[in-house]
């Protein structure tokens, strides 16, 4: 069976009842047949569930259905993306390693590179995501792990997977890539390289703004030390939150083409706008990895940035005379939504720092919903007037 058929039919067993949607399973632990079975599943020599720190049926079952769409071995799931973050570098990295990582990435994954992992004495260079050529002469001696988001977040640069996976083969060095703002529909890290694929499911995955989750994709044998790390922190997925994520995979092809074809329509129509100065699309000709991004992408994604004339003024003007847009620091919602990064996810970056990765005062982020397509484009264009 094709992937998307098999999010719709593959299920996790159902109970005695034969339900037709899987049930959810809201417990805290499991029982055992007698002492042999407990003293065989704790020390796995039977597979079988324990606990739900460790593992649930909802769970299992989402995250299986996440590695057949990245091309995985196996997966785990945490309770946000950032938690998968974190768990991957503090499962795969100890003291006086290092990361060499694209500087375009999420706010919150910044403050974990130069505040927290500094504090275990793991230290992280940046590098332009424009320069790929170059990254290699950055790579140290204690070099564990390359680090970056395809497209990155906010600026929508496109990053070449196939030049940083021979770099990361060729030096021995594991490949680490944000996948969320592609979705494994649109982009699959690992058929270029990548040791690891990692989602905030929060987003696309989910796609209606109701839970929080992360997942981090790739070979059992890393699969096995994140498992051991996440076991005993505790960044653990809910039943529930499983149970809706893997509902919204059955629809997750639907959606992200319907993303995929607004967001190149309300891309192409803003930049013809005489209000807005520049705007960024992956799968825009003008955008300047658009080649790059053809190549490694089977769509642009429901992202779209812009700038308008007027900088930080005229940008709050717009996102305040918006009617339908959600403001929100949210994306990849069935509901279209505006951000103004500088303000918000990224606000904690000097103004520096954000010009080194594109992020102007006046730059606007927007998640084009699945709204009809001219509702869209009507708000916008008010907002722009």
């Amino acid at each position: 069976m094709k992937p998307q058929t098999q999010l719709i039919r593959n299920q996790a067993e159902r109970s005695q009842h034969r339900e037709h949607a899987v049930p959810l399973y809201f417990t805290s632990s499991y029982t055992f047949e007698d002492s042999d079975q407990m003293a065989a599943l704790f020390n796995e020599e039977e597979e079988g569930f324990i606990y739900s720190r460790y593992s649930n049926p909802n769970v299992d079952e989402f995250v299986s259905k996440m590695a057949l769409l990245e091309g995985a071995e196996s997966g785990w799931a945490t309770a946000s993306g950032m938690a998968a973050i974190f768990s991957t570098f503090g499962a795969l990295l100890g003291q006086g390693d290092h990361i060499l990582s694209s500087r375009s990435v999420f706010g919150s994954t910044h403050r974990l590179f130069t505040e927290l992992l500094p504090k275990w004495g793991i230290e992280t260079t940046y590098v332009p995501f424009d320069d790929v050529d170059n990254w290699e002469g950055q790579i140290q001696e204690n070099t564990k792990v390359i680090y970056l988001e395809t497209p990155t977040n906010p600026g929508l640069d496109i990053i070449d997977l196939k030049k940083v996976g021979e770099l990361a083969k060729r030096k021995n060095l594991l490949l680490i890539v944000d996948n969320c703002f592609a979705t494994p529909i649109n982009q699959r890290p690992l058929d270029f390289g990548a040791h690891l694929s990692i989602h905030s499911a929060t987003k696309y995955i989910d796609g209606q703004g109701r839970g929080m989750g992360g997942v981090i994709l790739g070979s059992n044998k890393l699969i096995d030390q994140i498992q051991a790390f996440a076991r005993h922190t505790g960044p653990a997925l809910s039943p529930y939150n499983a149970w809706t994520f893997s509902k919204s995979l059955e629809t997750l092809p639907l959606r992200v083409e319907r993303h995929n074809e607004s967001a190149l329509d309300i891309a192409k129509r803003l930049e013809s706008h005489p209000r807005v100065k520049w705007v960024k699309y992956p799968f825009l000709p003008s955008h300047p990895q658009y080649e790059i991004a053809k190549n490694q992408m089977q769509g642009g994604g429901g992202l779209v940035t812009f700038e308008i004339e007027g900088g930080l003024v005229a940008g709050k003007k717009f996102l305040d005379s918006l009617k339908m847009f959600s403001l929100t620091a949210n994306l990849g919602d069935s509901r279209s939504i505006a951000t103004h990064p500088a303000s918000t996810t990224h606000s904690k970056l000097t103004e520096e720092d954000r010009l080194k990765v594109g992020i102007t005062s006046g730059l606007i982020r927007l998640s084009i919903g699945l709204e009809y397509l001219d509702d869209i484009w009507e708000d916008l264009s008010q907002a722009l007037a």
